[in-house]
């Protein structure tokens, strides 16, 4: 195995002659039965729609820029939106171990297993709680760096739009995983997709990538929070 980039700790490997992307965590455990390749922690596209979003940009050959439009350090703040039972978010906390990663779900079977998670890593804040109602949580958050949004429910560009007038910092990232068939099942995927992406505001809009092969109708979306106007 040989790591052919380093991208904010991101890792690109060439294992076996394929690219495959990973994370560093602080214990080389698995979450969620990914392979572990010399302490490091291989990221399935096909159980993670960021890891599918950052092979996509691998091959299309933009993950640096990618990486930079996210803009995470290791002190980074991060909010998760519909952490489940925490496969993304734990490479999330990957990349920013002296950093935060509040993750908030409400289903109460994901619940047990994302908290079973955090008993392992220090850097995840479980949060039981709607995320359209980000006021009450309020008492719990600082201001992120990044808001990550993953959720299958019909409102999801306003529960973007709430979280990120409250939360994100101005130049911080949105990236928003549209779930076309939650919005609407009797719709065009893609123009539902189109429909949720006018609705954001606040935001400029960087990037909108259809996730198959590895997800069907879905989109991922990446903008960045506008600086406020003195």
């Amino acid at each position: 195995m040989m790591v052919r980039e380093d991208l904010s700790g991101i890792l690109v490997l060439d294992l076996f002659g394929e690219a495959r992307i990973a994370t560093r965590p602080k214990v080389p455990v698995p979450v969620y039965g990914e392979r572990i390749v010399d302490g490091l922690r291989i990221w399935d596209p096909h159980r993670s729609k960021l890891a599918a979003l950052l092979n996509k940009s691998l091959l299309a050959g933009g993950l640096a820029g990618f990486v930079r439009d996210l803009n995470l350090s290791p002190g980074s703040a991060v909010l998760y939106l519909g952490a489940a039972t925490g496969t993304t978010a734990s490479h999330v906390s990957d990349l920013v171990p002296d950093g935060l990663v509040y993750a908030v779900e409400l289903s109460p079977r994901a619940i047990r297993d994302l908290l079973g998670l955090c008993q392992g890593r220090d850097n995840i804040v479980p949060i039981i709680e709607d995320a359209f109602h980000p006021e009450r949580y309020a008492p719990l958050l600082e201001p992120v760096d990044l808001v990550y949004q993953d959720l299958a429910q019909r409102n999801q560009a306003e529960i973007a739009n709430l979280n990120v007038g409250r939360y994100l910092k101005p130049g911080g990232a949105l990236v928003l995983m549209i779930k076309a068939r939650s919005v609407d099942v009797t719709a065009d995927p893609k123009e539902v997709a189109k429909g949720e992406v006018a609705r954001l505001e606040g935001v400029e809009v960087v990037s909108v990538t259809d996730l198959r092969p590895y997800h069907q109708d879905h989109w991922a979306v990446v903008a960045r929070k506008r600086s406020e106007v003195p």
